[in-house]
């Protein structure tokens, strides 16, 4: 494929959810949807979010993510 050619793609809306970073959920997200889907392309981070323990530890980073795949 060139990138000078006309294509078409697809956003879908996922959630990557890790307990050790941020970088940790995206990869999550984006590993998961390279297994389910063709032509997995790109992501945008829509919000950063995460849960806090009983100690005030951060023991959550939660990312939503578009990420597009090109229809074929």
């Amino acid at each position: 494929m060139s990138y000078g050619e006309d294509r078409v793609y697809k956003k879908i809306e996922v959630i990557g959810i890790s307990s050790t970073s941020v970088e940790g959920a995206i990869q999550a997200a984006v590993s998961r949807a390279h297994e389910s889907l063709e032509k997995v392309s790109w992501f945008e981070v829509q919000d950063v979010r995460g849960h806090i323990d009983d100690d005030g530890k951060v023991s959550e980073y939660q990312v939503v993510l578009k990420i597009a795949f090109q229809l074929s």
